[in-house]
């Protein structure tokens, strides 16, 4: 019988463990949103109170007991908040974050929002005045190694959470619309704004390193590229502008920590897959199945198996929200028969599971995993 650490490190070695391993609540790209969450733990019996990993889109940090129950093998590593003179709150349902832009949460609705970027009518020269947060700073790295040190311990995989998303951060910070058009009509602001947050973002990732990187298992990164059907530019220009900051950022990883290197990006990114392998990246979620290319995951692992892992492609859009549990229960079957052979899969739910998912098929999505996921696999 492996440690969970040992089923996900066979796993992200193209080796075949017991089981496909779970990654649920490992990271605030495979957990769930706070309504949803206190379902579940109300169904299973479990009192808490749900704490929030991004306040946002109120992505939960799990409560031991239900990670422990879920059959988890990883579990996630969080470094404390950066120091950061714009962030604050506004009011119940509005806020300034670290990088100052303002998210607020409408009377009857669940996420916060952006409705006001602050560099939106910036220039070149705006960017050397404005007060960026320290995300270096040594006070959001104390006693994470020993931490992390704890759950390996433990025998879970440590799943640490990097802070590296430079293009994502980019739009938050400009406003979608306007960054797209600085891709194609104002690149020389466009690169220095992604310069300015990659640096950041890489004095971040370093000092992580030095502190826990010994202990780390997975790290998480990610830049949401994809929309429903294509990449929001394209692979032309993603290679031009956005990849360099990427491979740099990937580069500085490598060097520093055996730790595979997990990236998040919704939507079809099918044809940017071969970059992200160019650039060193090991393990691909969420597979948003409903997307495009993305949803022929036979395709997938026929292509890119032998040199990239994947981690979700559970539907989140159709079989979990409206599904019966039977319904879930082959899907599951359904992934891990095209993901599973060989290894090279983390069973996980296409990015948050949502408020309109009910406990019971969360339920079925886990324990399927566990029944299916055995191998020699057996998902007829």
């Amino acid at each position: 019988m492996l440690t969970s650490r040992e089923r996900v490190l066979y796993a992200l070695n193209h080796e075949e463990p017991d089981r496909v391993p779970i990654f649920f609540g490992t990271s605030g790209a495979t957990t769930m949103l706070a309504p949803g969450y206190d379902r579940l733990k109300a169904h299973l019996g479990i009192k808490s109170e749900t704490q929030v990993i991004w306040r946002g889109p109120q992505s939960v940090l799990m409560d031991e007991e239900v990670l422990a129950w879920s059959g988890s093998d990883g579990r996630p590593l969080l470094s404390g908040p950066a120091p950061a003179p714009l962030a604050r709150d506004v009011s119940e349902n509005a806020y300034v974050d670290a990088w100052g832009s303002l998210w607020e949460r409408r009377p009857d609705g669940l996420y916060y929002e952006v409705v006001d970027s602050p560099l939106y009518t910036a220039t070149i020269d705006d960017l050397d005045r404005f007060p960026w947060p320290d995300l270096a700073h040594p006070s959001r790295f104390v006693g994470l190694r020993e931490k992390a040190k704890a759950i390996q311990d433990a025998g879970y995989a440590v799943v640490a959470l990097s802070g590296i998303n430079p293009w994502e951060q980019t739009f938050v910070s400009r406003g979608m619309e306007r960054s797209l058009f600085d891709l194609a009509c104002n690149p020389d602001f466009i690169l220095a704004l992604m310069r300015k947050i990659t640096d950041r973002m890489k004095a971040g990732v370093i000092k992580l390193l030095e502190k826990a990187g010994e202990y780390i298992d997975v790290l998480i990164t990610g830049d949401d590229l994809g929309m429903q059907n294509a990449p929001m530019m394209s692979p032309k220009m993603y290679r031009r502008m956005i990849k360099p900051f990427h491979a740099e950022l990937m580069s500085e990883i490598k060097k520093r920590t055996k730790a595979k290197i997990f990236y998040h990006s919704d939507g079809n990114v099918y044809s940017l897959i071969g970059d992200f392998i160019e650039i060193g990246v090991d393990l691909l979620n969420p597979v948003q199945v409903s997307a495009g290319d993305m949803g022929d995951t036979a395709r997938l692992k026929r292509e890119f198996g032998n040199r990239l892992a994947f981690c979700g492609a559970i539907d989140t859009q159709w079989a979990l929200p409206y599904g019966t549990p039977d319904d879930v229960r082959a899907e599951v079957r359904r992934r891990i028969k095209d993901l599973g052979p060989g290894g090279g899969y983390v069973l996980a739910s296409v990015h948050c599971i949502q408020p309109d998912v009910s406990p019971e098929n969360v339920i079925a999505m886990l324990d399927e995993a566990k029944k299916a996921g055995r191998y020699p696999l057996n998902t007829r």
